[in-house]
């Protein structure tokens, strides 16, 4: 299985990570993927990658960090070797209003968003120049970011931690779903109903760790070896064989991430 989403650069596995790794590995997880979430920890991102084979890494600013966006700095990561897509990246307005409120961030409402949005594009440019595939991240802003996508009908990639959202759904001609944890919560009834309309060619398992840990270890930290959960989870809602869920999902990735074909 292929973890295409997890946040190994987390200060939460400083202390253990050669550990999280190997019991990965050992649980059939074979290949791992480190989203970019922010310019400052790219450089731990890259040399994590470098160290473990089987481990990649993509060069983003997640839309709750973008006041370090550096798009010369993300070019230059996207030219290593290991780093295979570009984000995460995207639009994320929860809490927004609560944010301004609270005096944490000093602009208007529509102004971040606006700022969320530019950031976003860049990205998204910087793939397509690349040929890269984007990791979006999208909360509270499906609309917002459906709109964007289709205006890029180039750009590819996967919708990481799928929110259920229907409109999503129309982008799957070029886009992958990230499924997590999330789906095996006891109140992920309305991801549980949109799971059987994505098509089976198009989902990717991802754990998020070290958040969005699966039933029954919420409350703990989350690491990849606990794809196996999500997968069975998967293979119960879809009546698929766990068999065919890892062979499927791992193939789907590996047409999404191509340096990870043959590896």
């Amino acid at each position: 299985m292929i973890d295409t989403h997890c946040h190994l650069d987390s200060t939460r596995f400083d202390e253990d990570l050669d550990s999280v790794i190997q019991r990965a590995f050992s649980h059939n997880v074979k290949k791992i993927i480190i989203p970019g979430a922010d310019i400052h920890t790219l450089p731990k991102a890259r040399e994590i990658a470098h160290k473990y084979e089987g481990v990649y890494f993509a060069t983003g600013v997640h839309p709750n960090d973008m006041g370090g966006f550096d798009l010369q700095t993300l070019q230059e990561y996207a030219k290593d070797e290991k780093c295979i897509a570009i984000g995460e990246c995207g639009l994320d307005y929860y809490r927004l209003a609560e944010s301004i409120e609270s005096g944490e961030v000093g602009q208007n409402l529509e102004e971040i968003k606006l700022r969320q949005k530019e950031v976003f594009i860049a990205q998204i440019e910087l793939a397509l120049s690349l040929d890269k595939p984007l990791i979006v991240h999208i909360r509270e802003a499906s609309n917002d970011s459906f709109e964007i996508l289709q205006g890029y009908e180039n750009a590819r990639g996967v919708l990481h931690c799928y929110n259920a959202d229907r409109i999503l759904l129309g982008l799957s001609q070029r886009f992958y779903y990230g499924i997590g944890g999330v789906c095996t919560f006891k109140n992920a009834r309305r991801l549980i109903e949109a799971l059987p309309l994505i098509p089976k060619e198009r989902i990717v398992l991802e754990t998020d760790a070290p958040y969005l840990t699966p039933h029954p270890h919420r409350g703990e930290r989350n690491e990849p070896y606990f794809i196996p959960l999500i997968m069975a989870k998967l293979a119960n809602v879809l009546d698929m064989s766990e068999d065919e869920v890892i062979a499927t999902s791992t193939s789907n990735a590996e047409h999404l991430f191509r340096e990870l074909k043959g590896v």
